[in-house]
């Protein structure tokens, strides 16, 4: 018999930790984070972190686990969740993966296990100069031209994933697409999915909302201090929405006021590429828990799933 997890999915600022909570809270649980950049440390509001207060409520897992000059894979990430997922279940009680990092959570309820495809350092090398001369948008039609289901699926500016689907199609011979679809075994957990589902307009304001809260409670200052460490740019953590941007800023490339216009511009396009992943899974049960009525329903199907 599968073990039983319930998960929260959704695109960025829709509530999906507010309602991972309120779930843990009701029956016994606790939160695995399906964040892939919630896991650095020392990047805590870009990243909307759990505050402390709401990680005091629920015991959460998967955050501030490496360091942001550490390139952490989703093999790793998978591996380490599930061992997340076990000790909760094996200590009696629910295990809550929250988050809106589709491949993440895909890697880890669907069963994925990542074949050892070796490195091409030279073709790494080669595609980077490409970007640097001519755009990221060449290297993605590229991608496009080999692998178009993988295209669609990557955004041009998520450069190293990009150049890593390349890879994969120069050393193996076969597309990205293929070779994922070859690393899915049969489910190890049994899932309930609960996706929210938020008025494209609303959402979009509280997108807004929450990049200004961010300047207030100290953006800025963050990647500032990200930058005196010394992290790299090129670094996966610093690609994160708000931090490049304000790279941008800081190194005198934007000026501040077209940096929060980019951070909000493209944090709604980020909402739109979530919604567009989870909308292909056709197991999700997609609410709005707007009130203690919605709440008390997807508390209900939480009781049924679970006894």
């Amino acid at each position: 018999m599968l073990e039983k997890i319930i998960a929260v999915v959704g695109p960025t600022a829709s509530g999906k930790t507010a309602l991972a909570i309120e779930i843990a809270k009701e029956f016994n649980g606790e939160v695995v984070s399906c964040d892939s950049m919630q896991i650095y440390k020392h990047m805590d509001i870009g990243t909307a972190k759990p505050t402390i207060e709401e990680q005091q409520q629920v015991k959460h897992h998967m955050i501030d686990i490496v360091e942001p000059y550490e390139n952490y894979s989703v093999a790793e990430f998978t591996k380490r969740a599930r061992e997340c997922i076990d000790d909760v279940v094996a200590r009696g009680k629910v295990p809550i993966v929250a988050g809106g990092t589709g491949l993440y959570f895909d890697s880890i309820v669907e069963n994925i296990v990542f074949p050892d495809i070796p490195n091409d350092p030279k073709f790494r090398e080669e595609m980077i100069e490409m970007a640097d001369l001519c755009g990221n948008q060449v290297v993605h039609d590229l991608l496009a031209q080999k692998d178009p289901q993988a295209a669609a699926k990557i955004h041009p500016n998520n450069l190293r994933r990009v150049i890593r689907a390349l890879e994969i199609c120069h050393v193996t011979g076969r597309t990205f697409t293929a070779v994922n679809a070859d690393s899915k075994r049969e489910p190890i957990y049994d899932t309930l999915i609960f996706g929210l589902d938020i008025d494209r307009e609303f959402l979009y304001d509280r997108i807004n909302n929450r990049v200004d809260q961010m300047l207030a409670e100290g953006l800025l200052e963050e990647v500032q201090g990200l930058r005196d460490m010394g992290i790299d740019r090129d670094t996966t953590a610093m690609q994160a929405i708000g931090y490049k941007e304000f790279l941008e800023f800081l190194d005198g490339r934007a000026t501040y006021y077209e940096a929060v216009d980019k951070i909000k511009m493209e944090s709604r396009r980020y909402a739109k590429r979530q919604l567009t992943w989870f909308r292909r899974n056709s197991g999700i049960n997609w609410v709005e828990p707007k009130d203690r009525e919605e709440l008390g329903k997807i508390f209900e199907k939480c009781f049924t799933f679970l006894k």
